[in-house]
């Protein structure tokens, strides 16, 4: 916002609407905040005691599930993480949104390799299982190679000094 000139007026309509805006932008993403560490607080208190549960179904199956939630907890705090870069920067960052497709899709793995399927189950399912888990495992490269060209550009101030000096 520019300085008026003419100060004895107060600040133009628009600032003020923009600074109204700016909080209830920032209310937003407290709230966001407060939901997603509520849900993630939540989600292991729930994991531990279906853990213990579900121990009596064998340790492999309990242990399959323990991990895909716990998945889903590191979900909520990359997300919450992602909420206070935004809190704290004022501007939309990219690569925790990235890192929260990577977990995601990894979760996806760990689903499908560690779903229980009957022997007579047949070469269809499994084909699907297989292609299934080739596609994800596909998004998490996609997803890794977006996150390094990211990084690198964010450590690389030159290219945009040139491409300042080629625009003057």
């Amino acid at each position: 916002m520019t300085p008026r000139a003419d100060s004895s007026q107060g600040p133009e309509p628009s600032g003020l609407g923009d600074r109204m805006l700016m909080w209830a932008e920032q209310a937003v993403y407290a709230v966001a905040a407060v939901t997603l560490f509520a849900g993630a607080a939540a989600l292991l208190v729930e994991t531990v005691v279906a853990y213990v549960d579900d121990l009596s179904d064998g340790i492999l199956a309990a242990s399959t599930e323990l991990l895909s939630v716990l998945l889903l907890v590191f979900v909520f705090v990359e997300l919450l993480g992602a909420v206070r870069t935004t809190i704290r920067e004022r501007r939309l960052i990219a690569e925790p949104f990235l890192l929260v497709g990577i977990i995601a899709s990894i979760k996806g793995i760990v689903v499908v390799a560690g779903a229980e399927r009957p022997i007579d189950a047949g070469f269809a399912e499994f084909r699907d299982g297989m292609v299934e888990i080739g596609v994800l495992a596909g998004v998490v490269l996609i997803l890794s190679v977006a996150a390094l060209l990211l990084r690198r550009k964010e450590r690389d101030p030159t290219e945009e000094q040139s491409d300042d000096l080629e625009a003057a």
